[in-house]
């Protein structure tokens, strides 16, 4: 059996991170990956997916942006060849093409099995990420047998989807994205909203999250919520990160020529039942994008930037008329669950997990000694599933698990010495 001091489950930005700020503290530590570095980045994204956050906003520890377009979004391909010069950049120790298999306490630690061995250590760090098994609501059972069921992770090009009528449940980054693909594909897309998050990519000539990361929005920290549990399933912002910087909102869509109806209900006798509260739901949206834009506003006039930025211009209000609340569902041959992800840890015992499948954990730091998850929405802050937000998390939690380290080894050396 191998031993480590420490082992990372997963090898992508938040395990890269953590690595790296072991490796700072002189901890010795080995990451189990099931594939290879970056995995999700190389094998589960769309062709023309860019990051959401511009180029700049890429920190990690001890590793920035190293490209010429710091304003610009990164490709899947272009995260992938920064998170491997990251790697490289520090000679992370990655086991990979391991599958972990259990994650095992006893009385000196853990004992973390794989389909390659198994490993003893005195702590363990979760880093499996937020995006790895497509949530597929139960309605999906209810569909016609002859309709082509798809999530984002198996999405590439319009030129895979059989068929022209496109269904797309769920708008926010990956559903308003793919949407829009459709339909400057020329498909027939109609899309189902439910609850967004609608955000101008830029405001007053600068990025939205230039300013959110200036009026110190991605770093509102866990404990400072009043519903940490809400705040942790809002859903993501809907932007794309196109070169040219435009917004896509449901306005934006529906100028493509895309059908907007309410959030899907039901399925019925080949009938789709859709919620008939969409203008309500985009009215919360659009109040909620004015109160950030008015934070914004105050910042930069408190911070005298208002000569040197462009004026305000606020986004229209969302106009989405009267939807129709039922389809048929023979209009459509293909649906694209944009859905969001379930959690999935089959290797840690139940009582580690909440009754969704989510890992308890109260700020990263698991409720059994020794064990630590990060890379997942709002771990310990706002941005904490962003690469940027991974970063400060990593070196708290770090330094939290050097100072657990610490008690062992002064309680063994008190009990040998006793």
């Amino acid at each position: 059996m191998r031993t480590a001091t420490v082992v990372i489950i997963g090898a992508g930005q938040a395990g890269l991170a953590m690595s790296r700020c072991l490796t700072d503290r002189s901890i010795d530590h080995v990451l189990l990956e099931r594939s290879v570095t970056a995995n999700s980045w190389r094998t589960e994204r769309w062709d023309s997916l860019r990051l959401l956050t511009p180029n700049w906003l890429s920190r990690l520890p001890g590793w920035e942006y190293r490209g010429d377009d710091p304003d610009g979004y990164m490709t899947a391909d272009e995260v992938v060849r920064h998170l491997d010069g990251y790697r490289a950049s520090f000679s992370a120790p990655v086991s990979t093409q391991t599958t972990v298999e259990s994650v095992r306490s006893t009385s000196a630690g853990f004992v973390v099995d794989t389909d390659q061995g198994s490993w003893r250590c005195r702590s363990v760090v979760v880093a499996t990420g937020a995006c790895s098994t497509p949530k597929v609501p139960a309605v999906s059972t209810e569909l016609p047998s002859r309709i082509s069921l798809l999530a984002p992770i198996h999405y590439r090009t319009p030129d895979q989807i059989e068929g022209r009528g496109l269904l797309v449940v769920g708008a926010s980054a990956s559903g308003a994205q793919i949407a829009d693909e459709l339909a400057r594909a020329g498909r027939e897309v109609t899309l189902a909203v439910g609850e967004h998050v609608r955000l101008p990519r830029t405001y007053r000539g600068r990025d939205i999250h230039w300013w959110m990361d200036a009026v110190g929005q991605l770093d509102e920290r866990y404990d400072e919520m009043d519903d940490i549990v809400r705040a942790r399933r809002l859903p993501s912002l809907q932007l794309v990160g196109s070169p040219e910087k435009r917004t896509l909102d449901l306005n934006a869509l529906a100028r493509s020529g895309v059908g907007l109806v309410g959030r899907l209900a039901g399925v019925a006798n080949g009938k789709a039942q859709l919620s008939g509260s969409l203008a309500n739901v985009c009215a919360a949206a659009d109040l909620k994008q004015t109160r950030l834009l008015d934070l914004i506003d105050d910042y930069a006039t408190r911070n005298h930037l208002d000569a040197e930025i462009d004026a305000p211009h606020r986004p229209r209000p969302t106009s989405v008329g009267t939807p129709p609340t039922v389809l048929e569902m023979n209009a459509f041959d293909t649906v694209v669950w944009a859905t969001g992800f379930s959690p999935r840890y089959p290797w840690l015992d139940d009582h580690l997990l909440d009754r969704k499948g989510a890992i308890r954990h109260n700020g990263g730091v698991m409720e059994e000694p020794g064990l630590y998850m990060l890379g997942m929405p709002f771990t310990r802050r706002r941005k904490s599933s962003f690469l940027d937000g991974v970063g400060p998390d990593a070196q708290f939690l770090s330094e939290h698990l050097a100072g657990f380290l610490d008690r062992q080894a002064r309680r063994l050396r008190s009990s040998l010495t006793g």
